[in-house]
């Protein structure tokens, strides 16, 4: 960002010295937008999921970047996890299903990611069906 800001400065001052003046506002404008995006992704950054996968239930906490929490709670009998996949991209979609109801989980993971956590859940949903 500093570096940004150097190159918007030095560049802002050529262009008000060769007489270009309006250009200097608008590297303002530009510096402003670039730190308003930057805050607002990091921001975002701080939301996250917690998964717990137990023989009496499976948890799914989000917590948003507010730190808003919301829960579902399903049967580890009834619950079997979604994935829609593509050849091209991965791991597209990962999702818990049970009875009606459907929840995505790693909705911001890359596919990469998300295959490796449904491999993970695969293996916890297995482990906890087996102890019944």
């Amino acid at each position: 960002m500093v570096g940004c800001c150097l190159v918007s400065v030095v560049t802002s001052i050529w262009c008000i010295r060769m007489g270009f003046w309006p250009v200097a506002g608008f590297f303002g404008i530009d510096m402003l937008a670039l730190y308003a995006a930057l805050k607002v992704s990091a921001r975002r950054g701080r939301s996250f999921e917690e998964v717990m996968i137990s023989q009496i239930e499976v948890l799914l906490a989000r917590v948003s970047h507010r730190g808003e929490r919301r829960e579902w709670r399903f049967n580890p009998l009834w619950t079997k996890i979604a994935k829609v996949e593509d050849e091209e991209y991965g791991l597209q979609r990962l999702s818990f299903i049970s009875r009606r109801e459907e929840v995505l989980v790693a909705r911001d993971a890359s596919p990469e990611e998300r295959a490796r956590i449904a491999r993970g859940l695969d293996r916890a949903l297995a482990a906890a069906k087996k102890g019944f």
